[in-house]
């Protein structure tokens, strides 16, 4: 089976509010997939839907062909969420709570062990690991949290805003992981508000607003959607988004 997520007809409602309004996604691996939208468009909601954290009020989501709300623990084996506020346990050390995402997976030892000391390296926290999280600045926690979210190799990466608190050398090696990833036929979904980001990074840009997806395409697609903004990516968006 291709690993793809599904969302079919999918709501959410939180009492009369309508977060995510009858969505319709098919994400497919291979790509990196950008997810674009104004704060409170519904972003969030539906990628909380996808990682199982929510259940939508109406409608199936379905990652590799498992329902997300039927299939849980099949699914989430999966997946590989980074939210853009992580929350780990402070007590712990950075090594402990990297065994402990490592046994979540059932991982062997020694492979979880190279596994954490490859991404250590890369995002440059190796020498942080034997410290108290709680001491961990919000740049270093993300870093973290990434090192347990890539350790298992994940079929599905899913992020949420991931570039926030990051370095540059740091948002540069995601970018390069989360391309390799996409190469390598894994789906990739991120959500960012840096429309730069989105330019250089993404194959695929789905854009929601008021919890409808309203626009999908390329990079080079999405720019002919508003001509008038000669190519400016900031510009088309503001422009789609805008609630008259």
């Amino acid at each position: 089976m291709n690993k793809a997520i599904m969302l079919q007809n999918v709501t959410k409602a939180f009492g009369s509010k309508i977060a995510v309004d009858s969505v319709n996604l098919d994400i497919e691996g291979g790509k990196i997939t950008g997810f674009l939208g104004p704060n409170g468009a519904g972003k969030t909601t539906t990628i909380n839907m996808i990682v199982g954290i929510l259940s939508p009020t109406h409608g199936k989501v379905t990652v590799n062909g498992y329902d997300v709300s039927k299939d849980s623990y099949e699914s989430k084996k999966l997946v590989s969420y980074i939210p853009d506020n992580p929350l780990l346990y402070e007590t712990m050390t950075g090594f402990e709570y990297l065994n402990f995402i490592a046994n979540v997976y059932q991982m062997d030892p020694e492979l979880a062990q190279e596994e954490v000391e490859k991404y250590a390296k890369i995002f440059e926290l190796d020498f942080a690991l034997d410290q108290t999280i709680s001491g961990y600045s919000h740049g270093m926690q993300q870093k973290l949290a990434l090192i347990g979210g890539l350790i298992h190799d994940p079929d599905y990466f899913i992020l949420d805003e991931p570039m926030v608190g990051l370095d540059p050398k740091s948002s540069f090696n995601l970018k390069e992981i989360m391309r390799q990833r996409a190469d390598d036929g894994k789906v990739v979904l991120f959500s960012t508000h840096v429309m730069e980001v989105a330019q250089n990074v993404c194959d695929d840009i789905i854009i929601i607003n008021n919890g409808k997806i309203i626009a999908r395409g390329s990079v080079e697609e999405i720019k002919e959607l508003v001509p008038e903004a000669e190519g400016n990516l900031e510009k088309i968006f503001l422009e789609l988004t805008r609630n008259d």
